[in-house]
């Protein structure tokens, strides 16, 4: 049935303030209001009185969490519009229950992995503690390492560990992998031989984790994982903060019982300044900027957008199911 009244559509945790820049949001039936948060709201009553009149939420990926207990506060929302292909974030079941439509949006490229090769190479070639002290006028302060004929480990082996793999191999490194349910067939198929779990931890120079975070995989990196590193390897993960226990990450990392880590997500973003990992010179860290390109915005925006206008006329959406 289409929807007569133009929508209120908010933008929520558009930090850059880019969503207008990159979609045409003009296009919005005439009458529509259309507001852009882009300061991230915490406190649950504030977010639940800013979002209770709209009619159409764009959620950026997991930003803003919509358990039931936020759903259920907010009697205008229709459609719930997530950016990407799904999002763990969002009580799907709540959404039925109260008869609003989740949709989703394409992506674009391969960001992550990218970002993922740009922390390993930050790490093992010092790019962030050289460039600080050449600027502070010191010239080299330590030896950087080569990634040819070294392990690269592999946690997870599917579309962004494949891709990870494949830049490996560029660089001469020797692929494994291991997850829950990689066969050696599927390990050879994406350019890796499979070992198991223990082994890749125990002899990998740089670990890199790729995992769909679930009740299976949270945690799946913990102290009897990061015990068995090498003291000269990484640990990098642009996937889930789930992955891995922090407590023990933070204390190997203290400790300097493993090299360093390449973090671009966490147990809650944004980050407080006060976290220990701010405070540790092992690690490299970006504010989970895995998606966080032009082009993939753009998809994002602009399919959200299509979504709206669908909705509204009645038409077929992206539904996440």
């Amino acid at each position: 049935m289409t929807v007569k009244n133009p929508p209120k559509v908010a933008i929520l945790d558009d930090y850059l303030r880019v969503a207008e820049s990159l979609a045409d949001f003009r296009r919005l039936p005439p009458g529509s209001e259309f507001v852009v948060f882009d300061r991230h709201i915490t406190d649950r009553d504030e977010l639940i009185a800013a979002l209770r009149p709209f009619d159409v939420i764009v959620a950026m990926r997991e930003r803003t969490r919509f358990p039931a207990a936020l759903i259920e506060n907010l009697p205008n929302l229709r459609l719930l519009v997530t950016t990407g292909a799904r999002n763990a974030a969002i009580d799907l079941a709540a959404c039925r229950a109260r008869g609003i439509t989740v949709s989703g949006t394409r992506s674009a490229g391969t960001p992550t992995a990218e970002l993922t090769w740009g922390l390993i190479l930050a790490l093992v070639k010092r790019i962030p503690a050289e460039d600080k002290a050449l600027r502070l006028g010191v010239w080299q302060t330590g030896l950087t390492e080569g990634l040819a004929g070294k392990r690269l480990g592999l946690v997870g082996l599917g579309k962004l560990g494949t891709q990870v793999a494949r830049v490996g191999h560029a660089f001469g490194m020797e692929v494994v992998a291991w997850s829950p349910n990689l066969n050696d067939t599927r390990a050879k198929a994406a350019g890796a031989k499979r070992v198991e779990k223990a082994a890749l931890f125990g002899t990998a120079d740089v670990v890199s984790l790729h995992l769909v975070l679930g009740e299976r995989t949270r945690g799946i990196v913990g102290v009897e994982e990061l015990s068995t590193m090498k003291p000269s390897a990484f640990l990098i993960n642009t996937s889930r903060a789930g992955l891995v226990d922090m407590d023990a990450l933070l204390g190997v990392l203290d400790a300097k019982r493993i090299a360093g880590a390449g973090l671009d997500v966490f147990p809650e973003e944004p980050v407080s300044p006060k976290h220990p990992l701010l405070g540790l010179p092992n690690v490299v860290l970006t504010p989970h900027l895995g998606y966080v390109t032009r082009e993939n915005f753009a998809v994002y925006y602009r399919d959200a957008l299509e979504d709206i206008l669908a909705w509204h006329a009645g038409a077929p959406l992206r539904l996440i199911a």
